[in-house]
């Protein structure tokens, strides 16, 4: 798991050239003006725009990837995000067609705020959406990178 600000994202992009062409893409786009939907940008990467209030972590889910590693970007809003490993962990919800599994144990949590990105790999279970203190409104881009 990466977390850092949207101008760092140089440091990065050496990880994979999917994953600079994803930043890229987060640097080149009005995001303040894209509408929420799912856009391609070719065959390895697609995003997902959402908007959605936060909630309180007991509506909270643990989620994996193992197609895709999730590139997020906070264009509005905050949030707090739960993380943890993968390792060791038994997924009570399975959906292969969408490339996500659901998770129900422990971790920390990191706040996420505007103009923040985080990278989610493989081994990164992630729980975002929650709340800080009071349900908010977030705009998020999520691009996905294929393995």
């Amino acid at each position: 798991m990466v977390k850092d600000k949207l101008e760092n994202s140089s440091l990065y992009g050496g990880l994979s050239p999917k994953i600079a062409k994803a930043f890229r893409y987060l640097h080149e786009t009005d995001l303040s003006e894209i509408p929420v939907g799912k856009y391609d940008i070719d065959d390895d990467l697609f995003t997902i725009v959402m908007e959605y209030q936060t909630k309180d972590i007991s509506e909270g889910k643990f989620e994996g990837h193992h197609k895709y590693i999730d590139v997020q970007y906070v264009i509005s809003g905050n949030e707090l995000v739960g993380i943890t490993s993968l390792t060791d962990q038994i997924p009570i919800e399975i959906n292969e067609a969408d490339d996500y599994d659901f998770y129900a144990l422990e971790s920390d949590f990191i706040r996420f705020d505007a103009g923040t990105f985080m990278i989610f790999f493989p081994d990164d279970l992630h729980m975002p959406c929650i709340r800080l203190n009071e349900p908010s409104a977030v705009k998020k881009v999520v691009v996905k990178v294929k393995i």
